[in-house]
């Protein structure tokens, strides 16, 4: 599953960011391969916000479909 698929109040655990280009984007973002983080909003075709500790990051949607992810609550 990629992080593109989530919903609103889910919370994931990021598995993997294949592309190099993208995981050093996805790190400054403070998304890393075991970062615990909740889906707060997804505009469909848009960003996905996503909320980790106080700080709440807005991820596009192809980058989105690059991060895969898995559902924890």
């Amino acid at each position: 599953m990629t992080l593109s698929n989530i919903r609103p109040g889910e919370m994931i655990e990021i598995l993997s960011i294949p592309d190099e280009n993208v995981r050093v984007q996805a790190i400054r973002l403070g998304i890393y391969e075991g970062a615990q983080i909740q889906c707060t909003e997804k505009v469909s075709a848009g960003p996905i916000i996503l909320k980790r500790r106080m700080q709440e990051i807005a991820i596009g949607h192809g980058l989105a479909e690059q991060i895969k992810v898995k559902i924890i609550a």
